[in-house]
């Protein structure tokens, strides 16, 4: 018996190794499945969110090309915008000029027509004259040059007429026979008036601290706005700097003046600016004051000259001037001939 339970025991023994083993095996076995298994989810996992980016990437594209071409549109509709209101601000900058021109052509017109009336009228008043003191009693020897004497006779041919009336024909005839005078004006640049405006044009500006607007300053606006009521004149310049200056007409009955006394506002007779008495047909009202000053022509022009003046330079400002650098200094030297001549005096007939 002892010598039969001494084999057993040995084969036994193998029988659990071999277990253990086995187990061991089997468990290396799972877990390499699992490693393998979580190596492969994660490639496929990496690769799906390559695609999702990828994707995206796409999409953020797209997005950007979107935005470039809706800011492109934008720019070129902001463009034609500003090309269109300069334009139209150009176009009825030259309908004003062109409507300035005609209406002083057509009033020239109407006078040369009323003087011609007037003319007739009086020729025809003295030929009735004329007729009247002729009779067959007494004939008058102006109608009748057969009557007169041969050796005055002599120095007569055809149809004689009263001297009066025979010389205004005369005078009117040549006035609308001989051709009036055309001027044509030589123009050339000033070097240092045209260097001025070119550095004043890089950066415009409203400053008369610059060299450009503080010539014109000294030379043209202060001697325009130079009146003899100089706190008046003072408070005129400040308003037409600011765009705050209204100039109307006088009606017939014109409304009451308030807060001002008649002898600083003047009157349909007397200038509130010059304080001489000529018969205004504007009146200027400074912001919104509500006060009224009664202005002569006179005032009237070199006030409007200024005002022409800082409205085309606001202009070139804003940017709705697109002209020639020249063209535009050409303007601005213009509009500084129409102050120095309203300053000398000289004004249209129509203010």
């Amino acid at each position: 018996m002892p010598s039969k339970g001494s084999k057993e025991e040995p084969e036994t023994g193998c029988q659990d190794a071999r277990g253990v083993d086995e187990t061991q095996s089997t468990e290396q076995l799972n877990v390499s499945r699992l490693r393998s298994s979580s190596v492969e989810i994660r490639e496929k996992g990496s690769e799906f969110l390559k695609e999702e980016l990828h994707k995206a990437q796409k999409e953020l594209k797209l997005k950007d090309k979107e935005c470039e071409r809706l800011s492109k549109v934008r720019e070129q509709l902001e463009q034609e915008l500003e090309e269109l209101t300069a334009s139209l601000f150009e176009e009825a900058h030259k309908m004003v000029r062109e409507a300035n021109t005609k209406q002083a052509a057509s009033e020239k017109q109407l006078r040369e027509a009323r003087g011609k009336i007037d003319m007739l009228q009086a020729e025809v008043t003295a030929l009735k004259t004329l007729v009247i003191t002729s009779t067959p009693s007494s004939p008058n020897r102006e109608l009748h040059p057969q009557l007169q004497s041969p050796s005055k006779a002599v120095f007569r041919k055809g149809h004689g007429r009263n001297k009066s009336t025979s010389s205004a024909m005369v005078s009117a005839a040549s006035q609308n026979v001989t051709p009036e005078p055309v001027s044509h004006e030589c123009k050339e640049v000033d070097s240092i008036l045209f260097a001025e405006f070119q550095a004043w044009k890089e950066a415009p500006t409203l400053d008369k601290s610059c060299s450009f607007l503080d010539r014109i300053y000294r030379e043209d606006v202060g001697p325009c706005l130079d009146f003899t009521k100089q706190e008046l004149s003072e408070l005129v310049r400040v308003a037409v700097e600011q765009n705050t200056l209204t100039i109307e007409p006088v009606a017939s009955q014109t409304l009451p003046v308030v807060k001002v006394s008649a002898e600083e506002c003047g009157g349909p007779k007397k200038c509130a600016l010059s304080g001489l008495p000529r018969t205004c047909k504007h009146r200027i009202m400074l912001g919104d004051s509500g006060n009224y000053y009664y202005i002569s022509p006179s005032c009237r022009a070199r006030i409007t000259a200024v005002c022409n003046f800082f409205t085309y330079i606001r202009y070139i400002q804003q940017g709705l001037v697109r002209q020639d650098v020249e063209l535009m200094y050409w303007e601005v030297m213009r509009l500084r001939r129409e102050m120095s001549l309203a300053k000398l005096g000289f004004y249209p007939s129509e203010m």
